[in-house]
């Protein structure tokens, strides 16, 4: 009836279902099982081609989902997690409207609406307004719009959520009502619920299915055997001959001190699940001078079954979440130590910036101090009187001018020495504090710029 292979659902790296793989038959109630968030809804909306999928494919009655809609969709019913409803509608109303959008035949709309109405009890209040009802009412109204239009498979997802006991009893029995007509898809996280009213359950766990059988073969299998639990009070070596008198029915036993009253004695029995060792084991043990003080037998229910199944993927999933947790960790630490090294380079940034602008200045203060006593020199010279025009045109004779650009080179040179000894200490100090491994320069000064 509905075939679906690979179906995968991606969003961004993370899977919500990864390459599942599931039939479903005729005439069966199907129980979609798994925890919170293990991909039931994201299944059922991509089955009933309200959400694309990544890869996979999904066939119901031979038409693919995606390539023949209108055909897949004809054959299926569907109840979401939270109905869609129009509150403002009464069920009357809300049901003509779906019967409409479904192309029901508009001759046979009233008498599909009365028989799904009736089948789900909610006939007293078709004339009420949805948002008057109740959540079990409501629950209803989704159900009756599942129905209509004869599909042959109607899909239910969690429907029984935020339900009193009393409401949950009657939509489970409406659901079992549904099977006898219909092929039903129960998705739900309560094992109860499914082990109450489907005989057949698909068992996902973190976007895989871990298991799909039938109740009765999932219980054969996985609970196959019972553990024979005994306290007794006596000598260790007296209770294991006695076990040794029905070894050959059972799987093995473990004996060690009662961990509630150690004064006693804790002994488990695994044996096989139709067989019966508590007579023979009792007389075994009275022979051999001990006393028993309980004796119980306990094998694993289907929730001990469901557990176990999920345990695995459970214990995977908190160690990838360890390990996020670690490498943000990591990251934060790097963030920090990229942080400090930014830090320190801005100070060192500051600090050779400073440096630049002493260098600079003192070279401007030793270049103006130079032209001054320049200027004064030139004032103080004593002038002859010029003898022709030439003389008044030209000013200063040959060996003052001489005199005077040695002076100016002279003070050009000690200007320019200083500079480079100040830039000398900068570069020093800087050498010192990367030898330290205090922080490293974003940039350094060149030959040339120096």
């Amino acid at each position: 009836m509905i075939e679906v292979k690979g179906l995968t659902k991606k969003y961004g790296d993370h899977y919500a279902i990864n390459h599942i793989d599931f039939k479903v038959e005729r005439g069966h109630i199907y129980g979609f099982l798994g925890p919170n968030g293990a991909g039931k809804s994201t299944t059922m909306n991509i089955i009933t081609g309200c959400l694309a999928a990544t890869e996979g494919t999904v066939t119901i009655d031979g038409h693919d989902i995606y390539d023949e809609p209108i055909e897949a969709k004809r054959g299926i019913g569907y109840l979401p997690e939270i109905p869609p409803l129009y509150v403002e509608m009464t069920p009357y109303e809300y049901l003509d409207f779906v019967a409409r959008a479904k192309g029901v035949d508009k001759g046979l709309i009233d008498e599909k609406i009365e028989l799904v109405m009736r089948e789900t009890g909610i006939t007293d209040m078709q004339d009420r307004l949805i948002k008057n009802l109740s959540k079990g009412y409501r629950q209803r109204v989704g159900i009756a719009q599942a129905m209509l239009g004869d599909p042959e498979v109607i899909i239910l997802d969690e429907p029984t959520v935020g339900l009193d006991p009393k409401q949950i009893i009657e939509i489970r029995d409406l659901i079992k009502r549904l099977g006898a007509e219909h092929t039903v898809i129960l998705s739900s996280h309560i094992l109860s619920e499914i082990s109450a009213v489907c005989d057949y359950v698909i068992i996902i766990a973190r976007g895989r299915v871990v298991a799909q059988d039938s109740l009765e073969n999932l219980a054969r299998h996985y609970t196959s055997s019972a553990t024979v639990k005994v306290e007794i009070k006596g000598a260790e070596g007296m209770v294991r001959m006695a076990v040794d008198t029905v070894k050959d029915s059972i799987l093995g036993y473990d004996l060690g001190a009662n961990k509630d009253e150690p004064q006693y004695l804790q002994l488990d029995i695994s044996v096989p699940r139709d067989t019966d060792i508590r007579e023979a084991l009792s007389k075994a043990l009275v022979e051999n001078g001990c006393t028993i003080l309980s004796m119980t037998t306990e094998s694993l229910s289907l929730e001990d079954v469901f557990l176990e199944l999920t345990k695995d993927v459970d214990e995977d999933e908190s160690a990838s979440i360890a390990a996020t947790a670690g490498n943000i960790s990591d990251e934060e630490a790097s963030a920090d130590s990229l942080a400090g090294d930014i830090k320190a380079a801005e100070e060192e940034t500051e600090e050779e910036v400073e440096d630049i602008e002493d260098i600079v200045f003192d070279a401007a203060d030793l270049s103006g101090v130079s032209a001054a006593e320049n200027s004064a020199e030139a004032q103080d010279e004593p002038q002859d009187e010029p003898h022709d025009e030439s003389d008044a045109e030209g000013g200063y004779d040959a060996v003052d001018e001489a005199k005077l650009e040695a002076a100016e080179a002279a003070e050009k040179a000690k200007a320019l020495a200083e500079a480079d000894a100040k830039m000398k200490k900068s570069e020093q100090k800087k050498s010192n504090k990367k030898n330290d491994g205090e922080y490293h320069s974003l940039f350094s000064i060149g030959g040339d710029d120096k």
